[in-house]
């Protein structure tokens, strides 16, 4: 299924796990996520990507060696875990995880909606 965007969001949102991911920093899919007050149970994961790139200062802190295995596997703090998934009410999401810390009291991740998607209309040839 093809979708194409329909809106910017970039906001965080709560998640819910059926049991709570086994590396904190590289999550799976979490079951719902709970966005301006209302739950949206996921039904379909339509997709799902990491990206490892680092930007601005950090991308330039590396060693070419080291940065292409940070591109692979990644590395602390640096990274997001993309998952496009349509809900319960119908609507395909982009929610993601980044693994960058807030501060040092804050060393954990944060969820995020990025956008909201449509389904691409049909490319008929006649």
């Amino acid at each position: 299924m093809q979708t194409v965007p329909f809106r910017l969001i970039d906001e965080p949102i709560e998640v819910t796990f059926e049991t709570p991911p086994l590396l904190e920093k590289k999550p799976d899919a979490p079951i719902s996520f709970t966005w301006r007050g209302t739950i949206y149970p996921i039904v379909e994961i339509i997709e799902e990507w990491e990206d490892y790139r680092r930007h601005g200062k950090m991308e330039r802190n590396m060693v070419p060696g080291h940065l292409r295995y940070a591109l692979r596997k990644g590395s602390w703090g640096v990274g997001r875990f993309f998952f496009r998934v349509r809900v319960q009410q119908g609507n395909i999401f982009e929610i993601y995880y980044d693994r960058a810390p807030n501060s040092a009291d804050d060393r954990k991740g944060h969820w995020f909606i990025l956008g909201e998607r449509r389904e691409a209309p049909s490319q008929n040839n006649i």
